[in-house]
C-alpha cells in the first residue's frame, strides 16, 4: 500500500513539475516579445515565482519521490525501460537548470534570442513526457 500512496505522490509531483516546464518557456516567448519596461519587469516576477515556487520544489519531489520508489522495488533498475526513463529524466533536469539560466539572463536584460527560439525550446519537454509515458506503460524493453 505504501507503494501506491508513493507513486501516486511522484506523478503529482511530476504533473506540477511539467506544468512549469510548459509554461515557463511560454513566458520566455512573452518576456522576448514584449517592449515597455512594466511588462519585462512582470515576466521577470512571473518567472521567479514559477521556478522557485514551483517548479524546483516540484522536481525535488519528483526526484525524491522517484528514488524512494526504486528503493522500495529496486528490481526496476535492471529493466532497460527504467534506464531510458531515468535517462530522460536526468535530460529533463538539466533542461530545468536551462531554464533557471535564462529566466536569470532575462531578469539581467541579458536576453539575446528571439520568441522563435523559445517557441521551439518551448516543445522539448513535450517530447520527453510523451516517451516517458510510453516508456512506463507500455514498458517496450
Amino acid at each position: 500500500m505504501l507503494y501506491l500512496w508513493v507513486k501516486a505522490f511522484h506523478i503529482i509531483a511530476m504533473v506540477c513539475w511539467f506544468a512549469g516546464l510548459f509554461y515557463l518557456p511560454r513566458l520566455f516567448v512573452y518576456h522576448a516579445m514584449s517592449e515597455d519596461s512594466t511588462s519585462k519587469e512582470r515576466f521577470c516576477v512571473m518567472e521567479r515565482k514559477l521556478y522557485r515556487g514551483i517548479m524546483t520544489p516540484s522536481m525535488i519531489a519528483t526526484v525524491g519521490l522517484g528514488i524512494w520508489l526504486l528503493s522500495l522495488n529496486p528490481s526496476l533498475l535492471s529493466q532497460g525501460w527504467m534506464h531510458a526513463k531515468l535517462t530522460l529524466a536526468l535530460v529533463l533536469i538539466g533542461y530545468h537548470h536551462m531554464c533557471g539560466a535564462m529566466r536569470k539572463r532575462f531578469a539581467a536584460g541579458e536576453q539575446q534570442r528571439s520568441h522563435v527560439f523559445y517557441r521551439w525550446f518551448n516543445e522539448a519537454p513535450v517530447l520527453a513526457l510523451l516517451a516517458i509515458v510510453i516508456l512506463v506503460v507500455v514498458r517496450p524493453f
